[in-house]
């Protein structure tokens, strides 16, 4: 007997079909952490409607899949179908992707004001005051467009960028190499004769302390790091 059970839908051409999963392992799934199916379905049977028991014809699944394998059928629905996320599910995927998008608009806008970036709980009141919606399955960056502007009639938001002259001592420059690929836009690098590494680094304005406390973390606070003019 199955305790927990909820429902992957797909339409495929004006038809619907349905599929019963088990929640946690079906939301792996979904997020690439699980790859064999099995551990996810409660049964194969594709349905028309799950509720009532009604299965899909094979007539509408050769339609819809160009095949009546039920274990093909059901990856196409698990990959391409709409997951009914429980509560919890639902819950905790809305506040690990919040915590996500606040930390993406600290490090990228600032207050054109001030030119500094908004702390998160800042933030994090003018999403509540907004009544911003968030998609948990959405990337943040496929979403940050929109939540910005909403945003925007709270507190002021600007996207401002500044480049940075960097010099990394030669015992610490393949370290740091990853660490400022991985900051910013590298829009010169130069390796010196002595091993060294200078580069320009092109970033959000708001992240500076962060890629000063991460270089810093790398090289004993050796690295040189100056606005670039």
């Amino acid at each position: 007997m199955v305790d927990k059970s909820t429902v992957v839908r797909l339409a495929v051409e004006g038809e619907k079909f349905e599929l019963l999963v088990k929640p946690d392992p079906a939301l792996e799934y979904k997020l690439g952490k699980r790859k064999d199916i099995s551990t996810v379905l409660i049964s194969d049977e594709i349905y028309s409607d799950s509720n009532k028991g009604t299965r899909a014809s094979t007539e509408k699944l050769m339609k819809a899949f160009k095949t009546t394998d039920q274990t093909a059928i059901a990856t196409i629905i698990l990959q391409k179908g709409d997951l009914n996320l429980t509560t919890d599910q639902r819950r905790k995927m809305i506040s690990e992707k919040r915590k996500q998008i606040v930390e993406f608009i600290s490090k990228t806008f600032v207050d054109p004001r001030s030119h500094l970036p908004h702390p998160p709980i800042r933030i994090e009141q003018a999403m509540n005051d907004a009544k911003v919606a968030i998609d948990p399955f959405k990337n943040t960056e496929d979403q940050i467009k929109d939540i910005v502007e909403q945003l925007r009639t709270i507190i002021p938001l600007k996207s401002e960028n500044m480049l940075l002259e960097i010099l990394v001592p030669a015992q610490y420059a393949a370290q740091s190499y990853s660490v400022l690929k991985s900051a910013g836009t590298l829009k010169k690098e130069e390796w010196q004769s002595n091993g060294s590494l200078k580069v320009i680094l092109d970033i959000p304005a708001a992240a500076r302390a962060n890629v000063i406390d991460r270089l810093g973390s790398v090289t004993k606070g050796s690295a040189s790091v100056e606005v670039a003019k």
